[in-house]
C-alpha cells in the first residue's frame, strides 16, 4: 500500500486559506492538481472496492466533475463571504438514488487541524427527516441497539444541530426526544493529519465507514431507499 495524501495537500490548503484569491489560485494551480485534486481522485477510484463491500447501493465516482470530490470553487452569490475558494478538501459517497449533498451517505474531510469522516444524513428536507424521526419511535430498540455496537460507539459519535424544542407532533417526553430533535442524522469520527499521509490510511477509512453500516442502513430503510 501507498499513501493517497501527504503533508503537501495540507500546506496548500493552509497556503490557500491565506491568499483566497483568484490571482493567487491561477498562479499555484498546478499545485492544487497535483497535491490536492489527483491524489483525492485517486483515493476516490480505489475506496470503490470497498464500498462494494459495505454497500452495493453506494457510489465512490472519480469524475472531476460531477463525481465524488467536492468542487474547490465556492458559491459566493448569497454568502457574506466572498472568498471564491474553500480551503477544504472533501468528499461525499452518496447513495445512488440521492443527486446531491443531502443523500444519505459516508462522507471524507480534509482541512489543516481538522480531519474527519462522516456518516448518515445531513440537512434532509422536512418530509425526510420526519420518516427517520418515525422509525426511531416505531423501533426505538433497533436505534438504542446500533448506537449502543462496540464497533460504532468506539469510533462514532452523533454530531449536528438540534431543535432547541421537541419536533411538532412527538411527545415531549419520549425518551429518546434528544434524537428526535436532532436536524441531521449523521455520525462523525475524528483522525489527525498525519493518519491521512500514512499507507494504510483507505483501510482505516473503510474499516470506520463498515463499523457505521448498520447506522447508515436505519437511515435508508427509515427514507426508503436499499441497502
Amino acid at each position: 500500500m501507498t499513501a493517497h495524501f501527504s503533508p503537501a495537500l495540507f500546506k496548500f490548503l493552509k497556503d490557500l486559506k491565506q491568499n483566497n484569491s483568484r490571482e493567487w489560485f491561477q498562479d499555484n494551480k498546478p499545485r492544487y492538481e497535483a497535491e490536492v485534486k489527483e491524489p483525492l481522485l485517486g483515493f476516490i477510484a480505489e475506496f470503490a472496492g470497498p464500498l462494494g463491500k459495505i454497500s452495493p447501493h453506494f457510489v465512490a465516482d472519480p469524475r472531476p466533475n460531477g463525481g465524488s470530490m467536492f468542487r474547490i470553487y465556492r458559491d459566493v452569490r448569497f454568502a457574506k463571504d466572498k472568498s471564491p475558494y474553500k480551503t477544504v478538501a472533501s468528499a461525499q459517497f452518496r447513495h445512488e438514488s440521492g443527486k446531491d449533498v443531502h443523500a444519505p451517505g459516508f462522507y471524507l474531510h480534509l482541512e489543516p487541524g481538522n480531519c474527519f469522516a462522516g456518516a448518515g444524513i445531513y440537512a434532509p428536507d422536512t418530509k425526510t427527516l420526519g420518516k427517520v424521526r418515525d422509525r426511531i419511535v416505531e423501533d426505538p430498540k433497533a436505534w438504542k441497539s446500533l448506537l449502543g455496537r462496540k464497533a460504532f460507539r468506539e469510533t462514532w459519535e452523533l454530531s449536528g444541530d438540534s431543535l432547541k424544542r421537541p419536533p411538532r407532533g412527538y411527545d415531549p417526553e419520549h425518551p429518546l426526544i434528544d434524537d428526535l430533535r436532532r436536524k441531521h442524522y449523521i455520525a462523525v469520527t475524528n483522525f489527525s493529519q498525519k493518519e491521512t499521509t500514512e499507507a494504510d490510511f483507505l483501510k482505516n477509512f473503510a474499516k470506520w465507514c463498515k463499523a457505521a453500516g448498520p447506522f447508515t442502513e436505519y437511515i435508508c430503510k427509515a427514507v426508503g431507499v436499499p441497502f
